[in-house]
Protein backbone atom coordinates (compact mmCIF):
# COMPACT_ATOMS: atom_id res chain seq x y z
CA UNK A 1 0.00 0.00 0.00
CA UNK A 2 1.20 3.38 -0.83
CA UNK A 3 1.37 5.74 1.85
CA UNK A 4 -0.24 9.04 0.74
CA UNK A 5 2.77 11.90 1.75
CA UNK A 6 0.41 14.65 1.56
CA UNK A 7 -2.09 13.58 4.25
CA UNK A 8 1.12 13.28 6.74
CA UNK A 9 1.92 16.08 9.09
CA UNK A 10 5.86 16.88 8.79
CA UNK A 11 7.78 17.37 11.56
CA UNK A 12 8.57 22.04 11.55
CA UNK A 13 11.92 23.18 13.44
CA UNK A 14 11.78 27.15 13.47
CA UNK A 15 15.74 28.48 13.18
CA UNK A 16 16.53 32.18 13.68
CA UNK A 17 19.90 33.55 12.92
CA UNK A 18 20.42 36.22 14.55
CA UNK A 19 24.00 38.70 14.89
CA UNK A 20 23.75 41.95 17.55
CA UNK A 21 19.67 41.70 17.22
CA UNK A 22 19.92 41.47 21.24
CA UNK A 23 16.45 43.48 21.64
CA UNK A 24 14.21 41.74 19.62
CA UNK A 25 15.93 38.49 19.41
CA UNK A 26 13.79 37.03 22.76
CA UNK A 27 10.74 38.20 21.78
CA UNK A 28 11.14 36.60 18.43
CA UNK A 29 12.26 33.06 19.41
CA UNK A 30 9.52 33.02 22.15
CA UNK A 31 6.77 33.81 19.30
CA UNK A 32 7.96 30.87 17.72
CA UNK A 33 7.73 28.68 20.43
CA UNK A 34 4.24 29.65 20.70
CA UNK A 35 3.52 28.20 17.07
CA UNK A 36 5.58 24.94 16.91
CA UNK A 37 7.53 23.23 19.46
CA UNK A 38 11.17 23.10 17.89
CA UNK A 39 12.65 26.77 18.38
CA UNK A 40 16.47 27.04 17.49
CA UNK A 41 18.31 30.09 17.66
CA UNK A 42 21.49 30.29 15.97
CA UNK A 43 23.80 32.57 17.54
CA UNK A 44 26.56 34.13 14.73
CA UNK A 45 28.76 36.10 16.90
CA UNK A 46 27.00 37.99 18.56
CA UNK A 47 28.49 40.60 20.80
CA UNK A 48 25.87 42.67 22.31
CA UNK A 49 23.92 40.59 24.40
CA UNK A 50 24.30 36.79 25.90
CA UNK A 51 21.84 35.09 23.44
CA UNK A 52 22.04 31.77 25.33
CA UNK A 53 21.09 34.12 28.37
CA UNK A 54 18.21 35.24 26.83
CA UNK A 55 16.86 32.20 26.55
CA UNK A 56 17.64 29.92 29.54
CA UNK A 57 14.81 27.79 30.80
CA UNK A 58 12.53 28.88 27.80
CA UNK A 59 12.66 25.95 25.86
CA UNK A 60 14.73 27.61 23.16
CA UNK A 61 17.88 26.01 21.60
CA UNK A 62 20.87 28.05 21.06
CA UNK A 63 23.82 27.36 18.80
CA UNK A 64 27.06 29.61 18.81
CA UNK A 65 29.48 30.48 16.23
CA UNK A 66 32.54 32.05 18.14
CA UNK A 67 32.72 34.30 15.95
CA UNK A 68 30.85 35.93 12.74
CA UNK A 69 30.56 33.68 9.94
CA UNK A 70 27.65 35.30 7.84
CA UNK A 71 23.79 34.21 7.76
CA UNK A 72 24.41 31.79 5.38
CA UNK A 73 26.31 29.60 7.54
CA UNK A 74 23.97 30.36 10.48
CA UNK A 75 20.69 29.04 8.43
CA UNK A 76 23.27 25.87 7.31
CA UNK A 77 24.43 25.10 11.32
CA UNK A 78 20.67 25.25 12.05
CA UNK A 79 19.66 23.16 8.70
CA UNK A 80 22.14 20.37 9.83
CA UNK A 81 21.09 20.48 14.05
CA UNK A 82 17.28 20.03 12.68
CA UNK A 83 18.19 17.24 9.97
CA UNK A 84 20.07 15.28 12.53
CA UNK A 85 16.74 15.54 14.48
CA UNK A 86 14.07 14.31 12.45
CA UNK A 87 13.36 17.67 10.40
CA UNK A 88 11.03 17.45 7.53
CA UNK A 89 10.87 21.44 6.99
CA UNK A 90 13.02 24.41 8.23
CA UNK A 91 11.58 27.64 8.70
CA UNK A 92 13.29 30.54 8.90
CA UNK A 93 12.52 33.79 10.34
CA UNK A 94 14.72 37.00 11.03
CA UNK A 95 15.50 38.37 14.39
CA UNK A 96 14.89 41.27 14.20
CA UNK A 97 11.30 42.20 14.55
CA UNK A 98 10.27 42.29 10.79
CA UNK A 99 8.67 39.48 10.74
CA UNK A 100 5.43 38.26 12.86
CA UNK A 101 5.99 34.25 14.22
CA UNK A 102 2.21 34.51 14.00
CA UNK A 103 2.35 33.98 10.38
CA UNK A 104 3.79 30.77 10.87
CA UNK A 105 0.50 28.92 10.93
CA UNK A 106 -0.04 30.13 7.42
CA UNK A 107 3.36 27.35 6.41
CA UNK A 108 1.68 24.86 7.86
CA UNK A 109 -1.18 23.60 5.27
CA UNK A 110 1.31 24.18 2.43
CA UNK A 111 3.90 22.16 3.78
CA UNK A 112 2.05 19.40 4.13
CA UNK A 113 0.45 19.55 1.02
CA UNK A 114 3.79 19.91 -0.79
CA UNK A 115 6.56 17.91 0.85
CA UNK A 116 9.20 19.14 -1.63
CA UNK A 117 8.51 22.69 -2.02
CA UNK A 118 10.17 26.10 -0.61
CA UNK A 119 7.65 28.64 0.48
CA UNK A 120 8.55 32.12 0.85
CA UNK A 121 6.93 34.20 3.05
CA UNK A 122 5.90 37.38 0.66
CA UNK A 123 5.93 40.15 2.60
CA UNK A 124 3.32 42.93 2.23
CA UNK A 125 5.04 46.07 1.51
CA UNK A 126 2.30 48.54 1.51
CA UNK A 127 3.08 49.15 5.09
CA UNK A 128 4.15 52.05 6.65
CA UNK A 129 8.01 52.75 7.09
CA UNK A 130 9.14 50.43 4.00
CA UNK A 131 12.04 51.97 2.83
CA UNK A 132 12.18 52.47 -0.90
CA UNK A 133 15.29 50.72 -1.54
CA UNK A 134 13.94 47.52 0.06
CA UNK A 135 10.80 47.87 -2.73
CA UNK A 136 13.66 48.61 -5.31
CA UNK A 137 16.01 45.64 -4.06
CA UNK A 138 12.71 43.20 -3.88
CA UNK A 139 11.89 44.17 -7.36
CA UNK A 140 15.20 43.94 -8.83
CA UNK A 141 16.30 40.34 -6.72
CA UNK A 142 12.64 38.78 -8.28
CA UNK A 143 14.00 40.09 -12.05
CA UNK A 144 17.20 37.96 -11.85
CA UNK A 145 15.06 34.75 -10.34
CA UNK A 146 12.88 34.90 -13.13
CA UNK A 147 15.74 35.02 -15.57
CA UNK A 148 18.06 32.33 -13.81
CA UNK A 149 14.55 29.86 -13.05
CA UNK A 150 12.20 30.91 -15.27
CA UNK A 151 9.80 31.26 -12.45
CA UNK A 152 7.91 34.08 -11.23
CA UNK A 153 8.48 34.12 -7.68
CA UNK A 154 7.50 36.54 -5.09
CA UNK A 155 9.59 38.60 -2.91
CA UNK A 156 13.11 36.38 -3.08
CA UNK A 157 14.57 38.49 -0.66
CA UNK A 158 12.05 37.63 2.19
CA UNK A 159 14.03 35.87 4.86
CA UNK A 160 10.97 33.91 6.38
CA UNK A 161 10.63 30.81 4.38
CA UNK A 162 10.59 27.34 4.84
CA UNK A 163 12.88 24.44 3.56
CA UNK A 164 12.51 21.07 2.85
CA UNK A 165 15.50 19.92 4.91
CA UNK A 166 16.30 16.58 2.77
CA UNK A 167 16.61 17.87 -0.29
CA UNK A 168 18.70 21.14 1.06
CA UNK A 169 20.64 18.96 2.76
CA UNK A 170 21.83 17.66 -0.55
CA UNK A 171 22.51 21.30 -2.28
CA UNK A 172 25.57 22.74 -2.53
CA UNK A 173 25.75 26.21 -2.41
CA UNK A 174 28.83 28.59 -1.74
CA UNK A 175 27.46 31.81 -0.37
CA UNK A 176 27.97 32.53 3.19
CA UNK A 177 26.15 36.16 3.47
CA UNK A 178 22.82 37.25 2.31
CA UNK A 179 23.46 35.84 -1.14
CA UNK A 180 23.01 32.33 0.38
CA UNK A 181 19.49 32.65 0.59
CA UNK A 182 19.23 33.60 -3.43
CA UNK A 183 21.57 30.99 -4.52
CA UNK A 184 19.53 28.25 -2.52
CA UNK A 185 16.87 29.43 -4.18
CA UNK A 186 18.14 29.27 -7.26
CA UNK A 187 19.55 25.74 -6.81
CA UNK A 188 16.47 24.06 -5.40
CA UNK A 189 14.42 25.49 -8.42
CA UNK A 190 17.03 23.47 -10.83
CA UNK A 191 16.87 20.68 -8.69
CA UNK A 192 13.39 20.21 -9.64
CA UNK A 193 11.94 21.63 -6.06
CA UNK A 194 8.52 23.22 -6.20
CA UNK A 195 8.72 27.11 -5.10
CA UNK A 196 5.33 28.26 -3.37
CA UNK A 197 4.25 31.74 -1.48
CA UNK A 198 2.09 32.48 0.94
CA UNK A 199 1.18 36.21 2.36
CA UNK A 200 2.95 37.63 5.53
CA UNK A 201 2.45 40.70 7.20
CA UNK A 202 5.73 42.67 8.24
CA UNK A 203 6.34 45.48 10.47
CA UNK A 204 9.11 48.17 9.79
CA UNK A 205 10.15 50.58 12.41
CA UNK A 206 10.45 54.15 11.92
CA UNK A 207 13.79 55.15 10.00
CA UNK A 208 16.74 55.06 12.31
CA UNK A 209 14.73 52.90 14.63
CA UNK A 210 15.94 49.83 13.01
CA UNK A 211 18.84 47.64 13.44
CA UNK A 212 19.94 46.11 10.28
CA UNK A 213 23.58 44.53 9.44
CA UNK A 214 22.88 44.41 5.62
CA UNK A 215 26.25 46.20 4.77
CA UNK A 216 24.04 48.35 1.00
CA UNK A 217 27.57 48.70 -1.05
CA UNK A 218 29.09 45.51 -0.25
CA UNK A 219 25.92 43.18 0.31
CA UNK A 220 24.16 44.56 -2.87
CA UNK A 221 27.57 44.21 -5.36
CA UNK A 222 27.96 40.53 -3.55
CA UNK A 223 24.52 39.72 -4.40
CA UNK A 224 25.33 40.96 -7.98
CA UNK A 225 28.05 38.76 -8.24
CA UNK A 226 26.20 36.38 -7.09
CA UNK A 227 23.21 36.86 -9.88
CA UNK A 228 25.85 37.31 -12.69
CA UNK A 229 27.25 33.38 -11.74
CA UNK A 230 23.94 31.90 -11.27
CA UNK A 231 22.91 33.50 -15.02
CA UNK A 232 26.48 32.15 -16.45
CA UNK A 233 25.77 28.71 -14.96
CA UNK A 234 21.76 28.49 -16.30
CA UNK A 235 23.61 29.52 -20.00
CA UNK A 236 25.71 26.30 -19.76
CA UNK A 237 23.91 23.76 -21.43
CA UNK A 238 25.23 20.68 -19.05
CA UNK A 239 21.93 19.27 -17.36
CA UNK A 240 21.72 19.63 -13.47
CA UNK A 241 21.65 17.56 -10.66
CA UNK A 242 17.85 16.75 -10.06
CA UNK A 243 16.31 15.90 -6.81
CA UNK A 244 12.98 15.94 -7.57
CA UNK A 245 11.42 14.30 -11.26
CA UNK A 246 9.13 16.58 -12.89
CA UNK A 247 9.39 17.73 -16.86
CA UNK A 248 12.26 17.28 -18.92
CA UNK A 249 14.76 19.88 -19.87
CA UNK A 250 13.31 22.12 -22.66
CA UNK A 251 16.87 21.23 -24.65
CA UNK A 252 16.25 17.31 -23.77
CA UNK A 253 13.03 17.78 -25.00
CA UNK A 254 14.43 19.59 -28.36
CA UNK A 255 16.93 16.87 -28.77
CA UNK A 256 15.03 14.28 -28.32
CA UNK A 257 11.13 15.19 -30.00
CA UNK A 258 12.19 18.30 -31.66
CA UNK A 259 8.46 18.18 -33.08
CA UNK A 260 6.55 18.28 -29.71
CA UNK A 261 9.16 21.54 -28.87
CA UNK A 262 8.47 23.24 -31.90
CA UNK A 263 4.50 22.64 -31.13
CA UNK A 264 5.52 24.14 -27.62
CA UNK A 265 7.48 27.13 -28.82
CA UNK A 266 4.55 27.95 -30.99
CA UNK A 267 1.64 27.65 -28.32
CA UNK A 268 3.76 29.83 -25.80
CA UNK A 269 2.07 33.23 -24.38
CA UNK A 270 3.67 35.27 -21.18
CA UNK A 271 2.15 37.89 -19.76
CA UNK A 272 3.09 41.73 -20.12
CA UNK A 273 6.68 41.42 -18.17
CA UNK A 274 7.74 38.48 -19.77
CA UNK A 275 7.10 39.50 -23.29
CA UNK A 276 8.71 42.85 -22.74
CA UNK A 277 12.10 41.03 -21.03
CA UNK A 278 11.60 38.78 -24.12
CA UNK A 279 11.48 41.41 -26.15
CA UNK A 280 14.34 42.91 -24.81
CA UNK A 281 16.55 40.46 -24.84
CA UNK A 282 15.48 39.83 -28.33
CA UNK A 283 17.05 43.41 -29.65
CA UNK A 284 20.15 42.63 -27.61
CA UNK A 285 20.94 39.25 -29.08
CA UNK A 286 20.01 40.69 -32.59
CA UNK A 287 22.38 43.87 -32.32
CA UNK A 288 25.77 41.60 -31.68
CA UNK A 289 28.19 40.87 -34.71
CA UNK A 290 26.76 36.87 -34.67
CA UNK A 291 26.64 36.06 -38.30
CA UNK A 292 24.29 34.27 -39.43
CA UNK A 293 23.54 32.87 -36.01
CA UNK A 294 21.47 35.48 -34.61
CA UNK A 295 18.26 32.83 -34.90
CA UNK A 296 20.30 30.13 -33.35
CA UNK A 297 21.56 32.33 -30.27
CA UNK A 298 18.37 33.83 -29.78
CA UNK A 299 16.20 30.31 -29.42
CA UNK A 300 18.91 29.09 -27.30
CA UNK A 301 19.34 32.14 -24.92
CA UNK A 302 15.30 32.13 -24.54
CA UNK A 303 14.94 28.67 -24.14
CA UNK A 304 17.68 28.43 -21.57
CA UNK A 305 15.28 31.39 -19.38
CA UNK A 306 12.46 29.95 -20.15
CA UNK A 307 11.42 33.06 -22.40
CA UNK A 308 8.84 33.76 -25.40
CA UNK A 309 10.84 32.55 -27.86
CA UNK A 310 8.59 33.94 -30.53
CA UNK A 311 8.52 37.43 -29.44
CA UNK A 312 12.40 37.23 -29.61
CA UNK A 313 12.82 35.68 -32.50
CA UNK A 314 10.36 38.09 -34.69
CA UNK A 315 11.33 41.10 -32.41
CA UNK A 316 15.38 40.74 -33.80
CA UNK A 317 14.14 41.89 -37.25
CA UNK A 318 14.05 45.25 -36.00
CA UNK A 319 17.98 44.77 -35.55
CA UNK A 320 18.08 43.39 -39.57
CA UNK A 321 21.11 45.21 -41.54
CA UNK A 322 22.27 48.23 -42.49
CA UNK A 323 20.92 50.63 -40.01
CA UNK A 324 21.40 49.07 -36.69
CA UNK A 325 24.59 47.53 -37.55
CA UNK A 326 26.16 50.43 -39.29
CA UNK A 327 24.68 52.64 -36.04
CA UNK A 328 26.82 50.38 -33.88
CA UNK A 329 30.37 50.13 -36.22
CA UNK A 330 29.73 54.12 -36.21
CA UNK A 331 29.61 53.82 -32.53
CA UNK A 332 32.53 51.46 -32.30
CA UNK A 333 34.92 53.38 -34.49
CA UNK A 334 34.16 56.77 -32.33
CA UNK A 335 35.13 54.96 -29.44
CA UNK A 336 38.57 53.50 -30.89
CA UNK A 337 39.68 56.72 -32.96
CA UNK A 338 37.91 59.71 -30.84
CA UNK A 339 36.10 60.87 -34.10
CA UNK A 340 33.22 59.46 -36.46
CA UNK A 341 33.55 56.98 -39.50
CA UNK A 342 32.94 59.37 -43.13
CA UNK A 343 35.59 57.29 -45.57
CA UNK A 344 33.08 54.59 -47.52
CA UNK A 345 35.06 52.94 -49.65
CA UNK A 346 35.84 49.20 -50.55
CA UNK A 347 38.90 49.16 -48.27
CA UNK A 348 37.36 50.86 -45.51
CA UNK A 349 34.38 48.01 -45.81
CA UNK A 350 35.93 44.99 -47.16
CA UNK A 351 39.80 44.94 -46.35
CA UNK A 352 39.22 46.71 -43.10
CA UNK A 353 36.36 44.07 -42.73
CA UNK A 354 37.59 42.56 -39.76
CA UNK A 355 38.15 45.96 -37.74
CA UNK A 356 34.31 47.07 -38.73
CA UNK A 357 33.47 43.48 -36.90
CA UNK A 358 35.22 44.61 -33.75
CA UNK A 359 33.60 48.32 -33.62
CA UNK A 360 30.65 46.59 -34.31
CA UNK A 361 30.66 44.44 -30.98
CA UNK A 362 32.31 47.75 -29.03
CA UNK A 363 29.36 49.30 -30.43
CA UNK A 364 26.72 46.92 -29.73
CA UNK A 365 27.50 46.43 -26.01
CA UNK A 366 25.88 49.69 -26.12
CA UNK A 367 23.84 50.37 -28.70
CA UNK A 368 21.98 46.48 -27.69
CA UNK A 369 21.33 47.36 -23.94
CA UNK A 370 19.95 50.79 -24.50
CA UNK A 371 17.73 49.57 -27.43
CA UNK A 372 16.38 46.31 -25.52
CA UNK A 373 15.51 48.42 -22.73
CA UNK A 374 13.83 50.96 -24.92
CA UNK A 375 11.85 47.87 -27.02
CA UNK A 376 11.21 45.70 -23.96
CA UNK A 377 9.43 48.50 -22.31
CA UNK A 378 7.71 49.56 -25.32
CA UNK A 379 6.42 46.10 -26.00
CA UNK A 380 5.34 45.62 -22.27
CA UNK A 381 3.75 49.06 -22.53
CA UNK A 382 1.60 47.97 -25.67
CA UNK A 383 0.95 44.63 -23.95
CA UNK A 384 0.09 45.53 -20.64
CA UNK A 385 -2.45 48.16 -22.30
CA UNK A 386 -4.10 45.50 -25.09
CA UNK A 387 -4.62 43.29 -22.09
CA UNK A 388 -6.35 46.54 -20.48
CA UNK A 389 -8.29 47.19 -23.11
CA UNK A 390 -9.54 43.71 -23.77
CA UNK A 391 -10.11 43.12 -19.91
CA UNK A 392 -8.10 40.52 -19.26
CA UNK A 393 -7.22 40.54 -15.41
CA UNK A 394 -3.52 39.49 -14.77
CA UNK A 395 -3.42 36.39 -12.91
CA UNK A 396 -1.03 36.10 -9.37
CA UNK A 397 2.57 34.75 -9.63
CA UNK A 398 2.96 31.11 -10.25
CA UNK A 399 3.63 29.32 -7.06
CA UNK A 400 0.81 31.90 -5.37
CA UNK A 401 -1.21 29.55 -2.72
CA UNK A 402 -4.55 29.84 -3.72
CA UNK A 403 -4.24 29.93 -7.18
CA UNK A 404 -6.83 28.36 -9.51
CA UNK A 405 -6.59 25.89 -11.74
CA UNK A 406 -8.30 28.61 -13.88
CA UNK A 407 -5.44 30.87 -13.24
CA UNK A 408 -2.67 28.44 -13.43
CA UNK A 409 -4.34 28.06 -17.29
CA UNK A 410 -4.19 31.71 -18.14
CA UNK A 411 -0.86 31.96 -17.03
CA UNK A 412 0.71 29.13 -18.81
CA UNK A 413 4.07 27.14 -18.65
CA UNK A 414 6.76 29.31 -16.98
Amino acid sequence: MIEDVTMMQPRVWVVIPVYNNGATVREIGLGCLRELPDVVVVDDGSTDADVAALFTGSGVTVLRHETNQGKGRAILTGLRYAGERGADFMITVDADGQHHPADIRKFLPVLAAHPAAIVIGARDMEVPNVPGSSRFGMKFSDFWVRLETGLSVRDTQSGFRAYPVKYLLQLECVSNNYDFEIEMLVRAAWAGLEVKSVDIGVTYPEKGKRISHFRPFMDNLRLSYRHMLLVMRRLVPWPYTKLVKGEPDEMRLFLRHPAKFLRQMLSEHALPAELGMSAGVGVFLATLPLLAMHTVVILYVTTRFRLNRVMAVAIQNLCMPPVVPFLCMELGYFMRHGKWLTEMTRETWVTQAPQRLWEWLLGSLVVGPVLGVIIGLLVYGIAAWLGRKKGVRIPPSPGSYGATSQESEVRGKP
